[in-house]
């Protein structure tokens, strides 16, 4: 099986290819360090690999991005005139954020590995999602349980506004970003605080 290999840490990634390769069953048919590269592999690729393994960073790139790039890249392009189907993407991280992890599965990926993790964990990951089960490493597990009544409340878009607020965005600059106006960034905020009961961008901040 073909894998894509989606990083920024030389060393790191020897290291997967060697695990994957020394199996017999995989090989890692491309590596890219952001999202350009990634994105550059898929658009001249005729078909796509069976497993994709994403950073949740890559630099300055957020590595989520790329998960809507590859829904839209599978939509657009037709094999006998049916839509591409997407491969199932393994989303790693050294930090195991809940919030950043449910707008992962939300965006469309398939399972969530913490770095911490060893040889064992990343075979046993790409097994289970290989075989259509979702994956979570068992150390960020009960958090995104226990977070995952929170999340389920919100939009894509309002998820997107509060990964914003996160980060510390002004609404403008949160206008800008999402390309939308000034006045619907304030509707999604008031949103949010009725959702949770919450009365400030501290309070969201928190999440």
């Amino acid at each position: 099986m073909e894998v894509l290999l989606i990083d920024d840490h030389p060393m790191l990634n020897a290291g997967i290819v060697s695990i994957l390769e020394d199996t017999g069953l995989f090989t890692v048919c491309a590596q890219a360090q952001s999202l350009k590269e990634a994105g550059s592999v898929i658009e001249k690729s005729e078909t796509l690999p069976s497993l994709i393994i994403l950073d949740m960073l890559l630099g300055e790139d957020n590595g989520l991005d790329f998960l809507p790039l590859l829904e839209k890249y599978c939509h657009n392009k037709k094999i006998e005139g049916k839509p591409v189907k997407k491969p199932p993407v393994l989303v790693c991280s050294a930090l195991g954020d809940p919030f950043k992890i449910q707008t992962a599965f939300k965006l469309g990926a398939a399972g969530f590995l913490s770095k911490t993790g060893g040889k064992e964990e990343l075979l046993k990951a790409i097994d289970t999602i290989l075989g259509g089960k979702v994956y979570i490493s068992s150390e960020v597990d009960i958090k995104i349980k226990e977070n995952s009544s929170v999340y389920a409340k919100f939009s894509k878009q309002e998820i997107n506004v509060i990964e914003l607020i996160k980060a510390k965005k002004t609404n403008k600059q949160i206008a800008e970003m999402l390309s939308i106006s000034l006045r619907t960034v304030e509707n999604y905020i008031s949103k949010i605080y009725f959702k949770t009961s919450f009365s400030s961008r501290e309070d969201i901040q928190k999440l």
